[in-house]
């Protein structure tokens, strides 16, 4: 038999301990220590009642969960009841002990459930019953139950213990709940990034177009299973080709979708047959009023016109273009306003001539951001280097840029828009 102090006067007394309560004490820690590392809600609760029901000897025990919703309490486990199964429903306030002690938030026990006014009979051979609130913090997670065959099976020794588990059985539980609806949001975002990434290679130019006297290339490479870069070759009528490069602010899911409406509304416009800085001066008007704060989309849009081999393009906070001609490569010092869905403004032009050889590239930053292996980045000077080449193209491009970021792929969206003038 164990001992404990108690202080009496100046004086400590020890005072005998039942082996019995040890046991009990040793157990309840067992399975205090056992619960605390089970997330998923239905395992933990059996194990629960299992456990708790073996320990101490009932003919019952179960946990209710709190539905908020429709103010009741549900069976979530039980063990020993005959009567009634998972997804029984309890009122709380109005029927049994388990909806009392959901309204009252107090611990009530019966030792004869025989003469108790709350006690719902169930098993015949039950003779005391204990309910147990399980809360966390002013939070009502639901109600724990165990009952017994024998009159006053749980005394106030007992009735500690049980209390004390169910201090680590409500966060246990609470947490359990947590963790499945995180679960849940996680799926379903999984899911919603799935059915994206099935969804955007559609947006995207299954082609390069067909244009007598120049070749033209585009491609894109999303830093996630989704994106916000994008580009396109929008045909004219008349002959001429609209051609878009655009970035949308953020990465995943949610550029992705700011992407897919931004170009729904610039095919629109476009079709119109504007001009490019009409086009994006229209569009920056409809951004402003529809993107969420801070959302923003970077873009050049230029329409290219194969019989005077002249191509006309308005910039909305792009990266300057690289032109490539007899007289060498530059990034052309265009007027950039204000990037689309950030502030009402216009957008002016900017017109230059694509001779024989001559070339015009557009990129997103996640071409020249790229990084290698000490951190130092792809730049301005190596694509310019690259496109110089004979052999030059949107995928080859790309294909460098992989290959300088050591093949791990790019940390952001990484898009080229390809224009090679041919004789």
């Amino acid at each position: 038999m164990a001992a404990i102090p108690s202080l009496a006067g100046n004086d400590f007394v020890l005072r005998p301990v039942p082996d019995s309560f040890v046991d009990e004490l040793q157990r309840v820690q067992k399975i205090a220590q056992t619960i605390t590392s089970i997330l998923d809600l239905d395992q933990l609760i059996d194990r629960i009642v299992n456990d708790v029901a073996r320990s101490f000897g009932c003919v019952e025990a179960g946990v209710f969960l709190h539905d908020e919703e429709r103010h009741e309490m549900v069976m979530a486990s039980m063990r020993g009841c005959t009567m009634h199964g998972k997804g029984h429903r309890l009122k709380i306030g109005e029927e049994g002990m388990v909806g009392h002690v959901a309204a009252t938030g107090r611990m009530h026990y019966a030792p004869d459930v025989r003469t108790d006014k709350y006690y719902i009979g169930c098993e015949h051979e039950t003779l005391s019953e204990v309910a147990i609130p399980l809360c966390v913090g002013d939070q009502l997670v639901g109600v724990f139950t165990a009952s017994h065959t024998e009159l006053d099976a749980f005394p106030r020794p007992k009735l500690r213990i049980l209390q004390a588990l169910c201090d680590h059985v409500a966060i246990a539980v609470h947490n359990a709940r947590r963790f499945a609806v995180e679960r849940a949001d996680r799926v379903a975002m999984d899911r919603g990034e799935q059915e994206a990434q099935a969804i955007q290679p559609a947006l995207v130019p299954k082609s390069s177009p067909y244009i007598p006297g120049f070749a033209i290339s585009g491609l894109t490479v999303q830093a996630r299973a989704v994106g916000g870069d994008w580009y396109d070759f929008i045909p004219f009528a008349d002959g001429r080709w609209g051609i878009v490069l655009a970035d949308v602010s953020g990465k995943g899911t949610a550029a992705a979708l700011l992407m897919s409406a931004t170009r729904g509304m610039l095919r629109s416009l476009a079709e119109a047959c504007c001009s490019p800085g009409e086009v994006l001066t229209r569009l920056n008007k409809l951004l402003v009023d529809d993107f969420p704060a801070g959302k923003f989309v970077t873009m050049v849009y230029a329409v290219l016109d194969p019989a005077t081999r002249r191509v006309v393009f308005a910039n909305a906070g792009h990266l300057r273009p690289l032109f490539i001609d007899d007289e060498g490569e530059q990034f052309l010092e265009v007027e950039r306003g204000l990037p689309l869905g950030l502030g009402c403004g216009d957008y002016s032009e900017t017109q230059i001539a694509l001779p024989p050889g001559s070339k015009l590239i557009f990129y997103s930053d996640g071409i020249t951001e790229a990084e290698d292996g000490r951190e130092e980045e792809y730049g301005l000077s190596r694509l310019a280097q690259h496109a110089v080449k004979p052999e030059a193209s949107a995928v080859s491009i790309v294909d460098e840029v992989r290959l300088y970021a050591n093949g791990s792929g790019v940390r952001d969206d990484a898009t080229v828009v390809f224009i090679g003038a041919g004789n």
